[in-house]
Formats: C-alpha cells, structure tokens, sequence
C-alpha cells in the first residue's frame, strides 16, 4: 500500500497497543514479540485488511572527529559521511525518530575517544542537524549500559536502521544486540564506513572489512540494504 502514511495514521494507536501489549505479557520479560503490538486492521476497498505498521528509529553511531581528524580516519567506501547526513536529512523529512550515539573510552586518559577532548566531538555536521535523543556509551555496544533501549520503548520503536562507525566495531556490535532484543535491524550499507585494520593476527583492508562484515549481518544479524533503497522504503 503505498501511498499509506502508517507512521502517522496509526501513531496513535501503536502507543496504546504497544503499553497494553507491554501490561499484558509484564509477567513473561515483556519481549515476546514487538510486533505482536503493532498489528492494525482498517477498512481498504470495502473489505477488511490486516497491516503491519512499522514503527522505525535510526540509529546514528559515533560519528565524531577522532574518525576525521584523530587516530582512527574512516577511508571506505567514499562518501560516507554525505550518505550519513542524507539519512539523518531523511529521517528529519519522515518524521522518523533519531538517536545519535557517541564514545568515550572509560580511560580518562585514553589517547583515543577521551571525554571532552577535542576529537571526542561530534562532526559538526552532526551536531548542528535535529535529533530527538543523544546517547553517550563506553563499549561498543550501544544498548550497554545505556537508556536506548529504553527509549526505543517509549517512542515504541520495532525496527532500528544503523548508519555511522565502524562497520566492523560499533555499527556490528549495537546490530547484535538489537536482534538479541527482538528488534528488526536495517544496516545500510553505504552509510557505514571503516578503515583498514593491521595487527599481530593479521591485515586486513577497509573494503575486505566492509564486506565482511556485511556478509556476516545478512547471514543472520540484519537485512543489508544501501540508502537509495532505503530512502524508498520510508518515503512510502
């Protein structure tokens, strides 16, 4: 059905369906099924129809400076941070509640990510653009020892799309355990970046991270999916 606006017609609804669901099954850990509580039936060509309403959060993951002009720069794929900002420009035009998240190290002398250093900082690009809740973590995880899944709770949120850095750390992590918690995960795959990685194990390059890691969440994890796909998903 795409010219339904589900968001907005069934705002109202998935509220109220979703405390009730979350009363209803307090006794069982309350996680059964996000879903269960998004289910709305209404009238479509004179017979009665069952639609599933989504209600979406985008996540956007660390993107601070310490990946521009720090220790860690992000070099794949080109264009990153332009596809990062289109989808926070997106998700402003949908309506689509945001949650941008950002690191430090618990170290407070840690050479990278060290709270309120100068390459701690949001992108000003970032920082300057509307968002409904910022989320400050230590691990790469970012529902650990956090309010986000909280919050996706209160604005009843049932599906996550991930954009930011890295591919292969934060974004991977935080997709994780999203799926642990019931959530529907959308990566998007252009809008994620890394950086090629060299250690005692072995090399590997920024476009052999990218991909693999990719792989991996498709596997299983998420559904993979690039911003122009994206893009036409929320715009229906």
């Amino acid at each position: 059905f795409p010219d339904l606006k589900l968001s907005r017609c069934f705002s109202n609804y998935r509220t109220q369906c979703y405390h009730e669901f979350l009363s209803a099954t307090h006794g069982r850990g309350g996680r059964e099924s996000r879903a269960d509580c998004m289910l709305s039936t209404f009238l479509i060509f004179g017979s009665n129809k069952t639609v599933w309403a989504m209600t979406r959060a985008l996540l956007v993951i660390d993107i601070q400076l310490e990946y521009f002009d720090g220790a860690l720069p992000i070099t794949y794929p080109v264009g990153h941070l332009d596809r990062i900002l289109e989808t926070m420009d997106k998700a402003r035009d949908s309506k689509i509640p945001t949650a941008v998240i950002r690191h430090h190290q618990a170290d407070p002398d840690s050479p990278i990510f060290q709270l309120n250093s100068e390459m701690w900082q949001l992108h000003p690009e970032v920082e300057k653009r509307p968002r409904d809740i910022l989320i400050d973590k230590q691990l790469p995880g970012s529902f650990t020892n956090t309010k986000l899944d909280s919050w996706l709770k209160d604005i009843a949120a049932d599906t996550i799309a991930i954009c930011g850095y890295m591919t292969h750390m934060c974004c991977d992590t935080t997709a994780r355990q999203a799926m642990h918690l019931g959530y529907k995960v959308e990566f998007l795959k252009d809008a994620t970046g890394t950086l090629t990685v060299e250690n005692e194990v072995g090399k590997a390059t920024a476009e052999e991270l990218q991909n693999s890691i990719l792989v991996a969440q498709q596997m299983f994890i998420s559904e993979v999916i690039d911003l122009p796909t994206w893009n036409l998903r929320i715009a229906q």
